[in-house]
């Protein structure tokens, strides 16, 4: 469960970032060849911010498809597969555009003041 260790690195970059304010949400991005299971990763998230100061944010996740592009026919194929071909000719020589991101998109974060 390697969503657990993730949550931890999560957690502190975003308490780092916010600097003491109430954090509200905690937006990424992560891409299929990522290998995260959504559920385990919300699941660690509210375990692991229980009883801190991130215990009430909500993590939301862009899932990014893993997506090549062909060099013979510069056609763009979605994976539903972990095997790279391209879905018009066939051919292994691709390239990955998306599937690999993991990305703190964004910290939606309460002011001081209230």
């Amino acid at each position: 469960m390697h969503e657990l260790s993730i949550c931890r690195a999560i957690a502190s970059s975003v308490e780092d970032h916010a600097d003491g304010r109430l954090v509200t949400s905690v937006r990424l991005q992560i891409g299929h060849f990522r290998q995260i299971v959504p559920e385990t990763l919300s699941y660690c998230w509210e375990l692991h911010t229980r009883d801190t100061p991130l215990q009430a944010s909500s993590l939301d996740v862009d899932y990014i498809p893993a997506v090549i592009r062909c060099h013979d026919c510069d056609t763009e194929t979605t994976l539903s597969q972990p095997v790279i071909r391209c879905g018009a000719c066939d051919s292994r020589s691709a390239t990955l555009v998306s599937g690999e991101e993991f990305l703190i998109e964004s910290i939606e974060l309460q002011d001081k003041d209230n």
